[in-house]
């Protein structure tokens, strides 16, 4: 009989889920128990991803909680905003820990996130009881909590290259300014003009200007760690290429601060931390660099002409923006090593 960790995957047929699959294939003390998808319950999940012919071949799962108690330990819910926050609730009811992929969660506030979302919110005491994963800074809330809240994946990449400049005072929060650019896989499997390639391929555009839904996460986490109201300018950008996000981002520098100065503060914030990776004076990353790895790369470069600090992050937004970052958080759930089924280096070239 196994001794494994048993986990549910609701919403087993997006990227993300999919992606979880991937990554729990190889856990040493997990195992995928259970895949559920209520638009493909009784369909063969290889059938729609036959990479995965010979990892997974049952039939995919209806949303049933008991059925999912008697299977798994923890579920992972990768769902479209909206349904976590009715699912949750039962999941948690019925004894499971939860690891939610979806934002439903994520904002504290149940007007902001109507707001941005366009969807009623989960019930405040749900808002408030779900832990925000982002591991590097809020690693020490996640142990042993039962109820995590994923980031996003362009707040993650953007929180980790921000958080230790901020903290330290070493930016002018109210002079940020964030370009992100991701990979069209960060949409989802759905069709839509779009993401029709066509449409995409040779091209590069902005979207959601002002509106992004991952505004009010980055701002949040931004104001908790420089203890007062932050404010920024967010723009994202969709370009040809399946994963990765890039964030770079801009500031006023407060003090007399060199490149090198940057790099020794960040490495010294991160130390112990294996996913955090801070690259050398001179050298910038790339997402190819990161591609299908839970890594996130960060460079800096500091203009003495303007005062200004540009910053250089890069994940995959499947992995550390999704379903690899959720393995940690459920790895540091645990109080297992937050490596674990996730020690792999990145796919090159």
């Amino acid at each position: 009989m196994s001794t494994k960790l048993k986990i549910a995957i609701i919403g087993s047929t997006g990227y993300g889920g999919v992606e979880l699959i991937r990554l729990l294939a190889s856990h040493p003390l997990a195992e995928v128990t259970s895949v559920i998808s209520s638009s493909s319950a009784g369909t063969p999940i290889a059938e729609g991803y036959p990479h995965l012919t010979g990892i997974r071949e049952e039939l995919l799962d209806d949303v049933e909680p008991d059925a999912i108690k008697a299977k798994a330990d923890v579920v992972f819910l990768a769902t479209p905003p909206g349904v976590a926050a009715k699912l949750a609730p039962e999941l948690l009811e019925a004894g499971l820990k939860i690891i939610d992929l979806s934002g439903d969660f994520r904002l504290k506030s149940a007007e902001l996130y109507k707001q941005w979302y366009n969807k009623e919110a989960a019930e405040e005491a749900y808002l408030q009881q779900a832990v925000f994963g982002l591991a590097e800074i809020y690693g020490d809330q996640v142990l042993d909590a039962s109820f995590i809240s994923n980031p996003g994946c362009y707040p993650t990449a953007t929180l980790l290259g921000l958080i230790p400049a901020v903290k330290e005072g070493w930016i002018d929060p109210s002079t940020i300014i964030i370009d992100a650019k991701s990979g069209v896989s960060g949409a989802g499997r759905g069709a839509s003009l779009g993401t029709h390639y066509s449409e995409l391929n040779e091209n590069l555009k902005a979207y959601k200007l002002n509106k992004h839904q991952h505004i009010p996460e980055i701002e949040m986490v931004l104001s908790d760690v420089a203890t007062k109201p932050v404010v920024t300018t967010f723009t994202t950008h969709l370009v040809p290429m399946t994963r990765g996000i890039m964030s770079t981002m801009y500031a006023s520098v407060q003090g007399e601060r060199s490149t090198n100065d940057f790099i020794e503060l960040y490495r010294s914030y991160y130390e112990g931390r294996r996913f955090v990776r801070i690259r050398p004076e001179g050298q910038w990353p790339a997402t190819k660099e990161v591609w299908g790895s839970n890594y996130c790369d960060i460079g800096f470069a500091v203009d003495q002409r303007t005062g200004r600090v540009t910053i250089v992050s890069v994940i995959d937004n499947l992995v550390k923006g999704a379903a690899g970052q959720a393995i940690q958080n459920m790895n540091l759930m645990m109080g297992w090593d937050e490596t674990l089924g996730l020690q792999f280096v990145p796919a090159y070239p």
